[in-house]
C-alpha cells in the first residue's frame, strides 16, 4: 500500500518543505530567536479546481497545539494523475488575521507571498540531489525529489522531531492562512490551503 499511494504529499512537500521549512531555515537573514512555539489550530483542505490532477485525501498531524522544539506525529495520503515535473512553478500566498481582517504578507526575501518558477530546485536546494531523504520518507521508500510520478501513496503515522528554529522577523504571534498553487493559471496542477495559528517565546 505504501508504494502505491503519494500523490499528493507531493503538494505537502512541495509546499510544506519548500515554504515552511525553508522558513525556518536560519540561514536566512534578519530571524529572530525563540525559545519555544506553539503551533495550534491546524486545519487544511483542498483549494483547486474538482478536476485537479494532484489532490490531498488525508492528512492528520498532533498534538494540538505543536511544540517546537518537539515531536510530530503525521500522517498523509493522496493522488495525482499526472507526473509532476521540473519546472514546476509554486505560488504561495501567505495572510494573517489582523483586528479580524485578512492581510496578505508580501514576498520578503523570498519568503512569505512568493512566486517560485520552480518548486524541484527548491526541493534540491534543501535536499541536495544524490542525497538520501529524510526520515520516515526514506523508510517508506517515498521520493522527495523531482519527477514525482503519477499514482497514488500514503505516509503512514509516523514521528518527526521539530528542533529548535528561528523565526523571520515578521513571523508574529497570531493566526495565519497559506495557500500554495502548483502550476500556472492555465494549468493549475493542485492546490493546498492550511490555516494555523503561531505563539512564540
Amino acid at each position: 500500500m505504501v508504494s502505491s499511494m503519494f500523490g499528493s504529499l507531493k503538494l505537502v512537500l512541495a509546499v510544506v518543505l519548500t515554504v515552511v521549512v525553508s522558513q525556518a531555515d536560519c540561514s536566512y537573514p534578519r530571524m529572530k530567536k525563540v525559545h519555544n512555539v506553539k503551533v495550534s489550530g491546524f486545519d487544511w483542505k483542498n483549494c483547486g479546481q474538482p478536476d485537479a490532477p494532484a489532490v490531498m485525501k488525508t492528512l492528520a498531524v498532533s498534538p494540538d497545539p505543536i511544540s517546537i522544539p518537539g515531536l510530530l506525529t503525521a500522517s498523509a495520503s493522496g493522488s495525482t494523475s499526472v507526473e509532476l515535473s521540473s519546472p514546476l512553478p509554486l505560488n504561495v500566498t501567505m495572510e494573517k488575521e489582523v483586528v479580524g481582517v485578512w492581510v496578505k504578507i508580501p514576498c520578503l526575501e523570498e519568503l512569505g507571498s512568493c512566486h517560485y518558477p520552480d518548486a524541484c530546485d527548491l526541493l534540491n536546494q534543501l535536499i541536495p540531489p544524490g542525497q538520501d531523504c529524510p526520515e520516515p520518507l526514506h523508510t517508506y521508500g517515498l521520493p522527495c525529489h523531482c519527477p514525482f510520478k503519477a499514482g497514488m501513496y500514503s505516509l503512514p503515522k509516523s514521528d518527526f522531531y521539530l528542533p529548535y528554529m528561528d523565526l523571520p522577523y515578521w513571523l508574529t504571534n497570531g493566526n495565519y492562512r497559506v495557500q500554495g498553487v502548483l502550476g500556472t493559471q492555465d494549468k493549475e496542477l493542485g492546490c493546498l490551503h492550511v490555516g494555523l495559528s503561531i505563539q512564540s517565546t
